[in-house]
């Protein structure tokens, strides 16, 4: 059957010396794989530069209700990035957040709100003119409620620490809890309006423990979530 579809694409591997497989999570059957023959030949109206992680497509492809693997038709990119892939804070976001994308969405099936949300939050990214040296805290957070383990509000004076293990802000520091200013960044994220991506001003220190604070978490609560490793390459690019 021929579907018509945005995508993004989340990862692509070598199949053959000319032929790749792309992992592409589509706005009308979630996440798919599509084998792509002969990228590398000169006839090929398909070419890798399509292929760049988090990459935001139009396509139109076969899909075989049956087969783990698809095949394209048609591709263009939808919108492309003006920004992201020369400056060095965005792209470095961009690699954890595909890296993040790649290791948690397992989705066969549709889902709009968060396709939609991927797609405005990329576009936002590229287009951002401010400060975003919090950018991909906020994505972790917003993101956390399609993967069904948002933080729940409760932060006060009198419950300062964000336990991760129980997902609970508490009295003290009890282990297993951010510290009182990382909690408090942790906070001021949770209340900014779902989607946006306001300058937040959060101290590098304070930032880069939130950053490992939220992945432990993710690790805690999402299971098989596995060890992310570009965001070292944040820590050092945005410090």
């Amino acid at each position: 059957m021929l579907h018509k579809a945005r995508g993004i694409v989340l990862h692509s591997v070598k199949y053959s010396e000319t032929s790749v497989i792309v992992k592409i999570y589509t706005d009308s059957l979630g996440l798919k794989s599509f084998l792509v023959r002969g990228i590398r030949s000169k006839k090929s109206k398909l070419k890798p530069g399509f292929f760049q992680p988090l990459s935001l497509l139009d396509l139109v492809f076969y899909h075989k209700e049956k087969s783990s693997l698809h095949s394209i038709k048609e591709l263009h990119i939808s919108q492309p990035y003006l920004n992201l892939p020369f400056d060095i804070k965005k792209s470095s976001i961009a690699l954890f957040l595909n890296e993040v994308l790649h290791k948690s969405i397992r989705e066969e099936e549709a889902n709009p709100g968060l396709f939609e949300f991927l797609w405005s939050s990329l576009v936002a990214l590229d287009q951002h003119r401010d400060n975003i040296a919090s950018f991909h805290l906020c994505f972790l957070v917003f993101y956390s409620r399609f993967l069904g383990i948002q933080p729940p509000p409760g932060f006060s004076t009198q419950r300062p620490c964000f336990n991760f293990r129980e997902a609970v802000f508490q009295t003290a520091d009890t282990g297993g809890c951010f510290d009182r200013d990382t909690s408090s960044a942790l906070n001021t994220i949770m209340n900014i309006p779902f989607g946006t991506f306001p300058t937040v001003e959060i101290p590098p220190v304070v930032r880069a423990k939130l950053l490992s604070g939220l992945l432990l978490y993710f690790h805690y609560h999402l299971q098989g979530f596995p060890e992310i490793h570009s965001h070292q390459v944040l820590h050092s690019v945005l410090a």
